[in-house]
C-alpha cells in the first residue's frame, strides 16, 4: 500500500499538477487526491502545497521525497538482484557511452559480449557524461563509458585506457602522404572539420589551441561524428578525433603532431555502493580485456 502512495506523491511532485499526474498514472484525480491525503495522514504533516496554480512540495514534502526516491531506487536494485542469474543465461545490461566511444568501442564490445552471453538483453544509450552521471546516480544505468573526470560524488570511475587524439586526413588530403609529424602552426593554416562545442572532445581541442596560441580555421562544424568523418572521407578537410577511429577505417590516415594533444583517460563509470549485476560484472571483465588492446 505505502509504495503506491509514494509513487503517486512523486508523480504529483514531478508534474506539478494533480490532473496531469492522474493521467500519467491512469487513475482518476479523486483517487489520486485521496491516496495523497492518506499518505499525509500517515506521515502526520502536509507534503504538498496546493494553494497555487502549481502544486509544490512543502518543506517537509521535499525532505520526504528525497528519501522516498532513494528508497524506490534501492527497491528497484533489490528486484534486479533477486532476478539476477549468475550463469548469465538471462539478464539485462543497461550501458551508456559518450559519442566518441560509440564510434570505435561499441561495435567490438557488443559483438564480443553478445557472443559470450547471448541470453543477456543489451540496452545501449548514447549521452553526454553529465547526463550519464545523473542517470547512474538515479539507477537508470548499470555502467557508463566516458572519462575519469567525474563530477558527481555518487559516481566512481575505473580507468580503462589512455585515449589519444590525433589529426585525421582522408584520401584526398595533401597531408595524407606526409612522413613526418605536423607542426601545430600548420593546423592554423588548414581548414578543419570539428565537432561542435557540446562535445567534450571539442573542449579538449580548443584548450590545446589556446595553450599553443593558435587560432583554428573551422571550415565545418557538426554535432555528429558521422558527419565529420563523411566530410573528411570525401573532401580535402582534416579533423581531430581519437586515433582509434582512424585505425578502424582504411580510408583515413592518423597523423601525429610534434606537440601532441594531451591524452584522456577512458573509464567505466558506476554508482558507488550500488548493486552490480552478473551482467555488469561480465561487461567490466570484457572491457578490461579490450582496454589492454586499445592501450
Amino acid at each position: 500500500m505505502i509504495l503506491r502512495h509514494i509513487r503517486y506523491l512523486i508523480a504529483v511532485a514531478d508534474h506539478g499538477n494533480f490532473t496531469r499526474a492522474a493521467e500519467a498514472l491512469h487513475v482518476s484525480q479523486p483517487t489520486l487526491s485521496q491516496q495523497i491525503r492518506q499518505l499525509e495522514d500517515i506521515v502526520g504533516v502536509p507534503l504538498l502545497d496546493r494553494s497555487g496554480r502549481t502544486v509544490r512540495p512543502t518543506d517537509a514534502g521535499a525532505a520526504y521525497l528525497e528519501y522516498a526516491r532513494r528508497a524506490l531506487r534501492e527497491l528497484a536494485a533489490a528486484e534486479r538482484a533477486t532476478g539476477d542469474v549468475a550463469d548469465l543465461s538471462r539478464g539485462k545490461l543497461r550501458l551508456a557511452m559518450t559519442p566518441t566511444f560509440t564510434c570505435y568501442l561499441l561495435g567490438p564490445l557488443v559483438e564480443r559480449y553478445a557472443s559470450r552471453h547471448p541470453g543477456v538483453e543489451l540496452e545501449i544509450r548514447e549521452m553526454t557524461q553529465d547526463a550519464m552521471e545523473a542517470a547512474l546516480a538515479a539507477d537508470e544505468l548499470d555502467l557508463g563509458i566516458a572519462f575519469d573526470t567525474v563530477r558527481s560524488p555518487d559516481i566512481g570511475a575505473q580507468p580503462l585506457f589512455a585515449e589519444k587524439l590525433c589529426v585525421v586526413a582522408g584520401p584526398r588530403h595533401r597531408w595524407r602522404e606526409l612522413d613526418r609529424p605536423l607542426e601545430v602552426e600548420e593546423l592554423e593554416r588548414a581548414p578543419l572539420a570539428l565537432l561542435s562545442a557540446d562535445f567534450a572532445t571539442r573542449g579538449h581541442i580548443d584548450d590545446y589551441f589556446r595553450r599553443h596560441g593558435v587560432a583554428s580555421r573551422i571550415a565545418v562544424e557538426a554535432n555528429s561524428i558521422g558527419a565529420i568523418l563523411e566530410t573528411v572521407r570525401r573532401g580535402a578537410i582534416a579533423t581531430i578525433l581519437p586515433e582509434a577511429i582512424a585505425r578502424q577505417d582504411p580510408a583515413l590516415r592518423a597523423l601525429g603532431l610534434r606537440q601532441p594533444l594531451p591524452t584522456r583517460t577512458a573509464a567505466v563509470l558506476c554508482r558507488l555502493n550500488g548493486y552490480q549485476s552478473a551482467a555488469a560484472r561480465a561487461c567490466l571483465a570484457l572491457l578490461e580485456e579490450m582496454a589492454a588492446q586499445l592501450a
